[in-house]
């Protein structure tokens, strides 16, 4: 394992140090698992996007998308817990 050093302004070193005490953890622990959990959280932003941005594309390319009310219908019937019929992808431009 490498060791980085980071320079930390008092505060947050003492905001950091207080909290890993109440989490009955160090304080050099506590700030891995803030950068691990950081960096897993940017890791999934930018598989998000990265499959928005392939999806958008092929649908461009394809001219082909959901209807966005037949869309929007069906997240409602998911979200309330419903079993609804995936919307089929439809021509929008030729």
């Amino acid at each position: 394992m490498s060791t980085t050093t980071l320079r930390l302004p008092p505060d947050l070193r003492d905001r950091v140090s207080r909290l890993a005490q109440r989490s009955g953890t160090t304080a050099h622990s506590f700030m891995l698992d803030a950068i691990a959990e950081r960096v897993a959280n940017e890791e999934l932003r930018q598989a998000f996007l990265d499959e928005g941005n392939a999806r958008f594309a092929r649908m461009l390319e394809t001219g082909a998308g959901l209807d966005w009310s037949e869309m929007r219908d069906y997240l409602r019937e998911r979200a309330a817990g419903g079993s609804p019929i995936t919307p089929k992808a439809k021509r929008w431009r030729e």
